[in-house]
């Protein structure tokens, strides 16, 4: 598969947050990859989905680092990380057992990765830029 890491990430979704944008970019590389995946075998590799999931998870605790560094409230959105490991492995069971077809799992996966860039890490970066300033206005 020829599918370029690059220029994946839509550049409404860039947070100006280089670790964080470059870890969306690679969550988007590996949705493409398991899109690629699925269509050429019409079923769900779990390894593809697998290494997605722990990258996933990756993601989920350098946002938590960043926020913990700065001191930031962040409850709300770790629960959120962690509602979704959960959920999107409850799709990979289900859709490996048959009871739902792979197709609406992408669907769905990159309908919620959009909205979670969107609705919690925009605000997340928002909060963390102001932050920055404030540190550096201080010092």
């Amino acid at each position: 598969m020829d599918i370029s890491s690059h220029g994946l990430l839509p550049e409404l979704l860039v947070l100006d947050i280089p670790e964080v944008d470059a870890q969306h970019e690679a969550i988007f590389y590996r949705i493409e990859n398991l899109k690629y995946h699925c269509i050429e075998h019409n079923e769900l590799p779990e390894a593809v989905v697998g290494d997605l999931l722990a990258f996933l998870s990756e993601h989920f605790a350098t946002e938590e680092r960043m926020a913990a560094a700065l001191q930031l409230e962040f409850t709300e959105h770790a629960r959120m990380h962690r509602e979704t490991l959960t959920t999107l492995g409850g799709w990979v069971r289900v859709v490996v057992s048959g009871q739902r077809d792979v197709f609406s799992f992408l669907r769905y996966l990159e309908i919620w990765f959009e909205r979670h860039i969107r609705e919690e890490d925009q605000p997340f970066a928002d909060e963390l830029h102001e932050r920055e300033a404030r540190n550096r206005a201080l010092r």
